[in-house]
This record gives structure tokens, C-alpha cells and sequence, in this order.
């Protein structure tokens, strides 16, 4: 087993209290399963799932599995997703982790890198396997072993008033793709004195810009684990240089906006008063949802740069704990679970798109591509691996110096020269 350093030194600082309360509540196995009087195993499965329909479409399938397998029993431990990083670092460093966690592939590689979950590429059939497009797998694989099945994603999804843009001369567009070009074109053509051409919520734009950067080339790190470098270029500015024009420059894009969250732009949205919106996929199902009666909208072609509708992919992850003594069939439930029908359920009670193509399939039959589903799917085939999910330290720079450098550029007090500045500093 690899080296269990950098998270163990961390959680004795952090959550020495709630270790002793998690150790308290230890359970009889290297895992968080263990064995009965009469051989049946019993597995742990930490589900993060907050919606009822995903938490019912999670047990569903958990109940499936513990009818067909007497002997492999699942026991779902519901948790939340508030302080779950700091909960699975106390439970991995007690030897109280679960056998199956959920969580993201922006936090679970740091576990992967320090040790603590199994290689799944040899437990997961070959039909799992092919489900799942490469550049997704590549957002889980970490020194060449799968440490978790990517289940959900998201991508950004621009969202269109079509009266506004009808009113304005605009041809909706309905290619494959639209390039950022088409978009800051529309945004010009529908903006008028009472309407921005787009809103668009960025008070916390990391995310925002870091997923689409590939669509330019933007890879910011390279190199993985501790040995990272950073590199602040032409590619990795383009996505904030662009949104500033739109703001700034061609003043189509309502720069109040970029103070807010996406769902408070949704109001302005709902209101007309900017024609277009750029918002996490999963908004699709609030829009739908929320909008005023008669209210037309649409979701517009995945967003095209210079080298593709290209979006770094952060999915949603299922792993299996190696300290488990059930390692292998707690994979074998995994490999059940991960089917097209159960993760088809998963993505649509969660709004997310789901990250194989037999779910994705099963998604678009059942919505038939109504309410923005058939341009959120196509989205997903430009989901690439992100380098930022290799590297160590991410998620502090992201909050200690990404969030804070992008919203100085957005709201025009540096430029983009000292934006690439602040951040390379700031990886130290």
C-alpha cells in the first residue's frame, strides 16, 4: 500500500474531534463492512445522494443487488455532501472508511494519490469499461489505475430568450456546436437599452473558467501529484479575456451579473431582461420548472473555441475503500451498479448528465431531448480530462487565489497581465 502521509497529517490537525467520535463508532473490518455468523459479507456504501428521486433510484438498485446476491449484502450509509472531504479523511485515517464511497474527481484523487482506494480496472467489466468515453477516465485514473467510476457530470450550457433573439433578427442556432464568436455576436445583436445580450453569473467564476478552458487549450498545470507546474498563457486566459470583452468592450454582457450566482442571473433571465444566460447544465430542470408560463427558451449548441466544444470533465465518483476486506466484491457491486438503467435514473433526478453512453442513450429516449436535454447531451461528448484534478493543492489555490484574481479581473481592476500574474504566484 502507497503512503498515507500529506491527508493523515492533515487530519490530525483538523478533525481530532470528530475522529474520536468516528472511531467510537469503528466497525469490525479494514473497511466499513464486515462478515456474519452465517458467511453473508455486508458492504458499506457511504451514498451522498440529497434529492429523494436519487436517493430512491440508489437504494432501488442496492435492494436489486441484495435480492440477487444473499451472500454479498449492501448497507447504504446516507451522508451529506457539507464537510464530507473532512469526514472521509478522518474515516480513511481511522480505518473507519466505508467499503464504497461516493464523492467528486476533484477531491477523491487526493485519497487516490495518498493510498487509500483500490485499482478498479480489474474488477470492473469490460461492457463498464467501453460505456465510458476516455477523456472521462482520464478524469479518475490516477498512475494508471481507475480509483473511482465516474457516474454524473455537468457542462455549461448557454440558454437562449428565443422572442428576444427573434425580436432582435437573430437565427437561433442549431448546429452542433456555437463558437464563442456566434456568442458574442447574438449578445451584440439583442442587447438594446433595456436588455443585456447575455447575464451571466460568475461570483465564483473558477469553476466556470477552469471547465472550459480546454475548449482553447487552456491546461494551467502540468505534471501530477506534489510535481506540478503552472503555466498562465494565451490559452488559459482566453475564456476571462473574452468575457471581459463582452462586458467591457462590446458592453452586451450586464457586468452586475458577474458579481452574482447563476441562479440569481435566472431571475433576470425569467424577466427579459438579458437574452441569453451561461449556467451549469443542471439549471435545464429549474428553468423548465421555474420559468413564467409561456416563457420560450432554448438551449443553444455546446460552446466551440479554438480547439473544440472541448469542457473539462469533474464528475461524480463511486470508489471501493483498499483497506476493505471485501475489495472484490464490493467492485462487483459497483460494476452492477454502474448500469445504464441505475445511472440513466441517478443523471436524471439530479439534472446531470450521465458520464456512459448506454445511460446517456437511456436519457435521451426517456426526456425525448425536450427541456434542453438533447444540446446538454451532446455537451458531454467534448468532456476531456482535467489537469487540475492531478494536482496537489488545487483546491486550496482555487480558493485562495483563483477565485479572488478572476473577480478582480471580471469586475475590471486588474488586467489580464497581473491576472496571470497573481496566479502563477499564487501557486508558489
Amino acid at each position: 500500500m502507497n503512503s498515507k502521509k500529506s491527508i493523515g497529517a492533515l487530519a490530525l490537525l483538523t478533525a481530532g474531534a470528530f475522529a474520536l467520535t468516528a472511531c467510537q463508532q469503528g466497525s469490525s473490518s479494514g473497511g466499513g463492512g464486515g462478515g456474519s455468523e452465517d458467511g453473508a459479507v455486508t458492504l458499506q456504501f457511504q451514498s451522498l445522494s440529497d434529492q429523494p428521486a436519487t436517493q430512491e433510484a440508489v437504494s432501488s438498485a442496492v435492494e436489486q443487488w441484495n435480492s440477487d446476491n444473499p451472500d454479498v449484502q449492501v448497507e447504504i450509509i446516507q451522508a451529506g455532501w457539507d464537510g464530507a472531504y473532512d469526514k472521509l479523511i478522518t474515516q480513511f485515517t481511522g480505518g473507519t472508511a466505508p467499503d464504497i464511497v461516493h464523492f467528486d474527481g476533484a477531491s477523491i484523487v487526493s485519497f487516490a494519490q495518498d493510498g487509500y482506494l483500490a485499482d478498479l480496472s480489474g474488477g470492473l467489466s469490460e461492457e463498464r469499461i467501453a460505456d465510458v468515453p476516455q477523456g472521462i477516465w482520464d478524469a479518475v485514473t490516477v498512475n494508471e489505475e481507475i480509483i473511482a467510476y465516474p457516474s454524473t457530470l455537468q457542462s455549461y450550457i448557454a440558454f437562449a430568450n428565443v422572442d428576444l433573439l427573434e425580436e432582435a433578427g437573430v437565427e437561433v442556432p442549431t448546429g452542433e456546436t456555437m463558437t464563442w464568436d456566434e456568442l458574442a455576436e447574438i449578445a451584440e445583436a439583442t442587447t438594446t437599452d433595456d436588455v443585456y445580450g447575455i447575464g451571466w453569473g460568475l461570483g465564483s467564476p473558477a469553476a466556470t473558467v477552469m471547465t472550459l478552458a480546454p475548449g482553447f487549450g487552456g491546461d494551467f498545470f502540468s505534471g501530477t501529484g506534489e510535481d506540478v507546474q503552472i503555466e498562465v498563457g494565451d490559452a488559459e486566459l482566453e475564456v476571462p479575456e473574452r468575457i471581459h470583452e463582452m462586458a467591457y468592450e462590446d458592453e452586451s454582457l450586464d457586468p452586475v451579473s458577474l458579481t452574482q450566482s447563476g441562479s440569481d442571473v435566472l431571475a433576470s433571465f425569467y424577466g427579459g431582461t438579458v437574452a441569453m444566460t451561461v449556467q451549469g447544465s443542471f439549471q435545464a430542470t429549474n428553468i423548465a420548472n421555474d420559468a413564467p408560463e409561456g416563457f420560450n427558451w432554448v438551449a443553444l449548441p455546446p460552446l466551440e473555441g479554438s480547439e473544440g466544444a472541448l469542457q473539462a470533465v469533474n464528475p461524480q465518483t463511486y470508489s471501493v475503500n483498499i483497506d476493505s476486506e471485501h475489495v472484490d466484491e464490493a467492485t462487483a457491486f459497483l460494476d452492477f451498479f454502474a448500469s445504464g438503467e441505475t445511472m440513466a435514473a441517478i443523471a436524471q433526478a439530479d439534472a446531470l448528465i450521465p458520464a456512459s453512453e448506454s445511460a446517456r442513450a437511456v436519457v435521451a429516449e426517456e426526456t425525448g431531448g425536450e427541456d434542453g436535454w438533447d444540446q446538454i447531451l451532446a455537451s458531454a461528448d467534448g468532456m476531456v480530462g482535467a489537469p487540475f484534478l492531478q494536482a496537489d493543492g488545487y483546491a486550496e489555490w482555487k480558493e485562495t487565489t483563483l477565485n479572488p484574481a478572476l473577480q478582480q479581473y471580471l469586475g475590471d481592476q486588474i488586467d489580464s497581465e497581473q491576472l496571470a500574474q497573481q496566479l502563477t504566484d499564487g501557486w508558489g
